[in-house]
């Protein structure tokens, strides 16, 4: 039962780690600028709005760190995207560098990567065997032992 419970787990910590692939792929690099390497993405595109475009950046890449906060990161992990996301909002306002910071940023890969470790790190180690329960064992023999004796005198 309990690898049961341990592949359910990991299955739905796979899902999530692809859902959130897949986001950060449209959010940083999901479009290619023609005869070149370098992609950006609809952030990226978006954020070129003033203010209101940053903005929507920041409510777009907390979506990565609502994700850590739902299959249980630690704090330290979810302090480190919350820093990330900090660090490309307020580099995306700076005038006319900020686009640009925006495009080569990427937040959310960099938060996507950071839980992608954390969970991969998780399912490599094992929880530690519970101990056996001796005294819950002894406990319920000596129970029935004088459950069975009373009923035995009673008869």
């Amino acid at each position: 039962m309990n690898n049961t419970i341990k592949e359910s787990k990991e299955a739905r910590q796979r899902k999530v780690l692809e859902r959130l692939e897949k986001f950060s792929h449209f959010t940083d690099s999901s479009i290619g600028i023609p005869f070149t390497k370098f992609q950006l993405g609809a952030e990226s595109v978006i954020g070129m709005l003033p203010v209101v475009g940053d903005i929507a950046g920041l409510v777009l890449s907390s979506y990565v760190l609502v994700e850590a906060q739902r299959v249980g990161a630690t704090k330290e992990v979810k302090l480190r995207m919350l820093r990330n996301i900090i660090i490309d909002f307020v580099g995306g306002l700076l005038p006319v560098v900020g686009d640009a910071f925006d495009a080569i940023f990427k937040a959310n890969t960099r938060n996507t990567h950071l839980l992608k470790s954390y969970l991969e790190e998780q399912l490599a180690t094992e929880p530690p065997a519970q101990p056996f329960p001796w005294r819950t064992l002894i406990g319920l023999s000596i129970f029935f032992a004088l459950l069975t004796g009373g009923l035995i005198l009673l008869f």
